[in-house]
């Protein structure tokens, strides 16, 4: 992602990658080719260890595409716990099955196909982790749906906060990008939370609910 990291420095991070399972590189090698949002590696491990760090066992996904960071919080919740895929496309979500299914992790995985933001409100209670990667202009929407349901020492987590570095630079006005801007600022104005930015990939935002 231009605009966040040296790229020196990024190519040096993704080198020292471990080796993905089977699943994983199978989405990795397609999203390249294919162009499909993935978070990929680095985050996925990111993602995977703050679950890890908080004993998260229900985590809302708001926008899952095939499902690549579903996989990595599923291992990360473990056989007990619980995630839920969210979608607005039916090809997506099928595509996500299998491999969930391949990965081993179905099982522990709720696939919901719609709107994330309705989708929310079809689940009670809250959850430890919520993650937010819909598309870029319902950010601040998804900020007055999401915000209020995580647990006291869970986690807000979204994923593109950055936008290739485009939310710094002041001559860019686009609706995407001042949607990140306004999400950007909500969080860090909400003292429910103690928010940073990683400038990991595209920017990974961590809050965590005090």
């Amino acid at each position: 992602m231009s605009g966040i990291t040296d790229t020196v420095v990024e190519n040096y991070l993704y080198s020292i990658l471990p080796e993905r399972d089977e699943v994983l590189r199978e989405i990795e090698q397609k999203a390249a080719k294919r162009n499909i949002p993935i978070v990929g590696p680095a985050v996925g491990r990111l993602l995977y260890q703050l679950a890890r760090m908080i004993n998260a066992k229900t985590v809302f996904e708001m926008g899952s595409a095939v499902g690549y960071s579903t996989i990595w919080w599923a291992l990360a919740v473990g056989s007990g716990g619980r995630v839920y895929y969210t979608d607005g496309s039916a090809e997506n979500a099928a595509r996500a099955d299998d491999y969930l299914k391949r990965a081993g992790v179905r099982d522990r995985v709720e696939i919901l196909t719609g709107n994330s933001l309705d989708l929310i409100d079809q689940i009670g209670g809250d959850f430890d982790v919520v993650f937010n990667d819909v598309d870029k202009h319902y950010y601040p929407e998804v900020y007055r749906k999401a915000a209020g349901r995580i647990r006291p020492g869970g986690l807000f987590v979204a994923d593109n906060v950055l936008w290739s570095g485009r939310v710094a630079d002041t001559s860019v006005n686009d609706s995407n990008t001042e949607a990140i801007r306004t999400f950007n600022r909500q969080v860090f104005a909400d003292t429910r939370f103690y928010t940073t930015i990683v400038p990991l990939r595209d920017g990974v935002m961590i809050a965590s609910r005090q």
